[in-house]
């Protein structure tokens, strides 16, 4: 068996029996598995002790905040960040182990993903290669402290790698409209806990240079319905998120002042 490297890889996890076994054994090569746990009601800690991570229970309250907590806890200088539904590709452990063997002058580096829906790679609307920072010095890199989509901040330059991260994102279309629609009602409490700016009419602006952008200008009609769907439901994850937000808004001024509305 090959050394293992010297990098922490933090799953953030709730509630992934069926995924979790093989997230953690696409990782083996790494020294340390920290497996942060949103307080999961299935087997997913038992799991994951039991093929060697090591379990920090803790209730998600924000993404970013939850995620640099588990990004502190690392042993190692340099930490892979990774999600239940995600697996490192052969390719990209001899990737990194090359990539390591030599002096490192950045500090941080992307990874391409590959991302299914059920069985179907989804290749254009701008989702491949996608490349995201996922291997980092543990403190030189920060995410907002935001509940979702939360923003990267990190010092220094940072490096490419080539070979992918497969993420099973969604097991079809229903997981991936309900996904959807927990996303757009974490952003709505982001916008209103920033007092965002924006009304309907920028909102609409936003719907279609999203679904023009992905659908024609980054081909996502090359991947037929599914492209369609795909640049739509990103287009109206604007108009979910704003819908929301306003109704929040609204509810805050009927408290505030005592009115009712029929």
């Amino acid at each position: 068996m090959e050394n293992k490297l010297p990098i922490s890889v933090m799953l953030m996890v709730k509630n992934e029996e069926a995924e979790i076994a093989d997230c953690i054994r696409s990782v083996a090569w790494a020294d340390e598995v920290i497996l942060l746990d949103d307080c999961s009601t299935d087997r997913t800690a038992e799991i994951a002790r039991s093929l060697g991570a090591r379990v920090i229970t803790r209730r998600l309250d924000i993404e970013g905040r939850h995620r640099n907590f588990g990004y502190a806890q690392a042993k190692n200088t340099w930490v892979m960040s990774l999600d239940a539904d995600e697996r490192v590709t052969t390719e990209l452990v001899h990737e990194i182990r090359e990539t390591f063997s030599k002096p490192i002058s950045h500090n941080g580096f992307t990874i391409p993903f590959k991302t299914y829906i059920g069985d179907y790679w989804v290749r254009y609307g701008g989702w491949y290669p996608g490349s995201k920072v996922r291997i980092f010095k543990r403190d030189e890199f920060k995410l907002e402290e935001s509940e979702v989509h939360p923003r990267a901040f990190m010092g220094g330059t940072c490096g490419h790698l080539t070979k992918d991260i497969i993420h099973y994102s969604y097991r079809d279309i229903h997981d991936f409209v309900q996904k959807q629609n927990s996303q757009t009602t974490l952003e709505a409490h982001k916008w209103f806990r920033e007092k965002r700016k924006i009304g309907l009419a920028k909102t609409m602006r936003k719907f279609f240079d999203r679904f023009l952008r992905a659908y024609v200008r980054k081909k996502g009609y090359k991947d037929g319905f599914y492209g369609f769907i795909l640049a739509y439901f990103g287009g109206l994850y604007q108009i979910m998120s704003y819908a929301k937000y306003w109704e929040m808004l609204r509810n805050a001024k009927q408290h505030k002042t005592g009115d009712t509305y029929i």
